[in-house]
């Protein structure tokens, strides 16, 4: 199966086989495809957090809204963080980057302010988060992006105090009868003629 035929079939699940494991060789696999996301100017103001220990999973669940399930039955829940301190992210690129992709934070983004640059540093994870979602589907591995989840009260859960919590993914395998399912709830999208143009 190409490419194109795993993303025609790939889904957001809505219901794990809680007994289905995702391997230890594709996870290994995932945190490398991770490691190697884009971002602007190779900023990387990310931090990924694996989580399969049950009782932590059990923790995050209760402060997953509806995903309560899917935390608790998926085979790993991926918590997607950024940095928290703006003087942490100058530090890092000052440390790890070329002087022209420092310049470029310093006169293109920082200039305007806080806000814009705790916006453009999420929106670099962001570009992690699709790239993981086609990493899992040419993999065979099912997942679900959630926003619905109090990422403050992650944050309180795992005390990780350089970064905060955006957003998580969990991933495993279906269970048969999820009913979100392309071959129960065919998959729509709008016409691409409407969204894509050629010019």
């Amino acid at each position: 199966m190409n490419f194109l035929d795993k993303m025609k079939n790939r889904y957001t699940v809505k219901k794990y086989n809680p007994q289905a494991a995702i391997s230890k060789e594709q996870i290994q696999e995932l945190k490398e495809i991770l490691n190697l996301s884009p971002s602007s100017i190779n900023s990387q103001p990310w931090n990924f957090i694996f989580v399969n220990d049950p009782e932590l999973k059990k923790q995050l669940a209760e402060v997953s809204f509806i995903n309560k399930e899917k935390v608790l039955d998926c085979s790993h829940l991926i918590i997607f963080q950024v940095l928290k301190n703006t003087e942490d992210f100058e530090q890092q690129i000052e440390d790890s980057l070329p002087e022209g992709n420092v310049n470029y934070y310093k006169n293109r983004v920082k200039p305007k302010g806080e806000a814009s640059i705790k916006s453009w540093l999420g929106h670099q994870v962001y570009l992690s988060l699709g790239v993981f979602l086609s990493a899992c589907a040419d993999m065979g591995i099912d997942s679900t992006p959630m926003e619905g989840i109090e990422p403050d009260q992650y944050d309180d859960i795992l005390k990780n105090e350089k970064y905060e919590t955006l957003f998580a993914v969990a991933i495993g395998k279906r269970d048969e009868t999820d009913t979100n399912q392309p071959k129960f709830n065919p998959k729509t999208r709008l016409n691409a003629e409407k969204v894509i143009l050629e010019v």
